[in-house]
């Protein structure tokens, strides 16, 4: 091909062709997620390309020539300072644009983008005299997360010469013109020209007035300064090629070129009788003459001086893979593991509530946590599951119980064949489904009976009953959190004691008929802070001691005979006290809003005190479906508690087990303990001082 009116072959450029590794889409997802949200500003990137490779083609013995590769890596949105480059490239910056919508990434108005960046990099390029900015691109996206397919377009702004640059004859091998150690000069120069294990995009050459066979370098802005005197034929241009074509260079020459030709012309005197000698340098190992040098050498020259008083014109929208101008589509989803595709999926939807709602929401404190649920019944199936959306992957269940034929339709975590042949183990089976479910949870179950006041330890029972607390103990020190959902009363007595003692998150969770309780309990009293109210335990309003509530109990009365929608607004609800719980600044220590009418003064509920990002951080919550309403409420801590009183967490902590044997053997210890005997003797002497007897004259 040749201009119109010339006879002479114009100069072939071969076009950069993007390679996207995929570590690059895994970072432009966090970044999007986390840091980018709804932004589209456009944001820094550095790709890098290196020296042009051809292989043997072993049928035919023939060197096919590899593309002209741009290669964007996983590091490309990190300083470039910190990152270390892949050997013998260039590194390169660029701007990404990515869109919040398929309609905004086709719509947009990419000429004009182009045109922008086009200008933006030659006036860099004047103001800085660097002339690395000549090499900028431009990558526009749109990131699909729900598939993992990602949209983009790159953008090689390549300056246009008019009339295009010619060659004078075909490119040659660079030994052609410069000797073996000229060419040893040139290649230290251009791989000392980078940081680490980058190299120069472009150096100047020229022999050494000492010694002709030695070449002397420097960079490309200083082209009139080091060519000053240097009679045409012995002015040379080096660039790092990233073609391997035998007769296409690669395309930074384009820009390389018209750079000289539009700051340098008046020094360069570019034309036919006086080309620019070009060297396509392709050289990773030092030249020597025991292995011929793989660059080539072309003369180029442009027919006539263009207009270089204004921005030359750009050319450079990559093409898709059919050939035509388009974007192009990275589909991540096949070369995924499922089992991390499921793991950001369900991040992701939470973090998109980060975008427009709840910025300050922090999600890592809530799927750092880690979760104990006590009972692997109604309640627990359902407060398991709500973790799980809210991205806990944490959860231990400890149940004692086997999976009967009327729990899979109340327990979601359960199916029909669980029940055969005796029933599965409550604890484990729930913790295996949520791993079928999502396969990311760190799931366990322990099937153990948790001992309580007022059923009696049988001797035989005892050293198993040890090894049960102990192992309760661990699992409450292991954990974060501990959602009591067992179904008796006094069943909730030793994780109570024992998440005060090790002032642990306690969620306590209680249904009856058509009403439930949710309650978070307080913190002991040393670790309150001063001036702090106290929050009570579940057992704070009590005045007798937690005792057997199943004993003469008819079935209904057993059973947890509950409206079938409550349990799941229960649970819920009690995870979702518990995540706000989490985002208060005090955490455990957080205030609960005084109820209205309890005589405390007027408060602000929604100031920050009482507030998450989430909202309020109620005490108690009691909601009635008869009613469809929930009340909230707020009690302080009773000091003669059987379950969170210094007194008893201090005679757990001093005596340990034995402590424990007495309460669960022994009808009447925590309320001696506790001075609930002498509350009760009190009341009953002050009620016996009463005088009843009324004169029938007063009838």
């Amino acid at each position: 091909m040749a201009n119109q009116g010339s006879t002479k072959p114009l100069l072939q450029f071969t076009p950069f062709s993007s390679t996207v590794q995929p570590a690059f889409w895994n970072e432009l997802t966090n970044l999007k997620i986390d840091v980018l949200r709804l932004s589209q500003d456009a944001i820094p990137i550095h790709a890098s390309y290196s020296i042009g490779r051809a292989v043997v083609d072993r049928e035919t013995g023939m060197e096919v020539a590899l593309g002209c590769n741009l290669v964007v890596s996983g590091d490309a949105f990190k300083d470039p300072k910190d990152v270390k480059p892949p050997p013998n490239s260039v590194t390169v910056r660029g701007l990404l644009k990515n869109f919040n919508t398929i309609e905004e990434f086709k719509n947009v108005n990419k000429q004009e983008m182009f045109n922008n960046t086009a200008k933006e990099m030659w006036a860099k390029t004047l103001q800085t005299g660097d002339p690395l900015h000549l090499f900028d691109f431009l990558l526009i996206t749109f990131a699909d997360l729900k598939k993992y397919k990602y949209y983009y377009w790159f953008a090689f702004p390549a300056f246009a010469a008019s009339p295009p640059w010619e060659k004078e004859g075909e490119c040659a091998p660079v030994v052609d013109v410069i000797p073996i150690k000229g060419l040893e000069s040139i290649h230290k120069a251009i791989h000392s020209g980078g940081s680490d294990s980058s190299i120069a995009a472009a150096v100047l050459a020229k022999p050494s007035a000492n010694d002709p066979t030695a070449y002397e370098t420097a960079p490309l802005n200083k082209f009139s300064e080091f060519f000053a005197g240097t009679p045409n034929e012995k002015r040379f241009v080096v660039f790092s090629d990233p073609s391997a074509h035998a007769q296409h260079v690669g395309w930074p020459l384009r820009n390389i070129l018209t750079y000289i030709l539009f700051n340098h012309h008046q020094t360069a005197s570019i034309g036919l009788s006086s080309p620019l000698n070009i060297i396509a340098w392709r050289d990773i190992d030092t030249p020597s003459s025991s292995s011929p040098p793989k660059s080539i050498y072309v003369k180029a020259y442009v027919p006539s001086l263009p207009d270089t008083s204004s921005v030359p014109a750009a050319v450079g929208w990559e093409k898709n893979p059919a050939g035509k101008l388009g974007p192009r589509m990275a589909d991540l989803a096949p070369m995924m593991d499922p089992k991390r595709l499921a793991d950001q999926a369900v991040d992701l939807n939470l973090k998109l509530m980060r975008w427009r709602i709840l910025p300050g929401l922090d999600l890592e404190k809530v799927s750092g946590t880690r979760c104990l649920l006590l009972g692997a019944g109604t309640l627990g199936c359902y407060v398991a599951r709500t973790l799980m959306g809210w991205g806990v992957r944490k959860i231990t269940f400890v149940d004692s119980g086997k999976v009967s034929f009327s729990n899979p339709v109340r327990q979601p975590l359960f199916e029909f064949e669980d029940c055969l042949e005796g029933g599965k183990p409550k604890a484990a089976t729930a913790a295996e489904r949520l791993k079928k479910i999502f396969p990311g949870v760190d799931a366990t179950g322990h099937e153990f009976l948790i001992p309580m006041p007022g059923h009696p330890i049988p001797p035989q029972s005892l050293e198993q009953t040890k090894k049960d607390v102990a192992k309760l103990e661990q699992l409450v020190n292991d954990h974060d959190v501990m959602f009591l959902l067992m179904d008796s009363r006094e069943s909730r007595w030793l994780p109570t004691v024992l998440g005060a003692a090790k002032g642990k998150i306690v969620i306590n969770c209680a249904l009856g008929f058509d009403s439930y309780l949710v309650m978070r309990h307080g913190a002991r009293e040393s670790i309150t802070p001063q001036g702090s109210t106290r929050l009570g335990c579940y057992y704070c309003n009590d005045i007798v001691a937690p005792a057997d509530s199943l004993k003469d109990q008819t079935l209904d009365q057993m059973c947890t005979v509950t409206r079938p929608g409550l349990a799941s607004i229960a649970s819920s609800t009690a995870v979702e006290l518990l995540v706000s719980l989490l985002q208060h600044p005090k955490g455990i220590h957080a205030p609960s809003p005084p109820m209205p009418g309890s005589g405390a003064q007027v408060v602000d509920t929604h100031s920050e005190e009482y507030n998450s990002v989430l909202g309020l951080v109620p005490h108690q919550m009691r909601g009635y479906l008869a009613r469809f309403n929930t009340m909230l409420i707020t009690g302080a801590a009773f000091g003669s508690c059987t379950g969170c009183s210094e007194t008893v967490i201090k005679a757990y902590e001093s005596e340990g087990f034995p402590m424990l044997l007495k309460a669960f053997n022994e009808v009447g210890y925590l309320e001696k303990l506790t001075g609930l005997d002498k509350l009760h003797s009190e009341g009953e002497a002050a009620l016996e001082a009463v005088d009843w007897d009324e004169d029938d004259d007063d009838m």
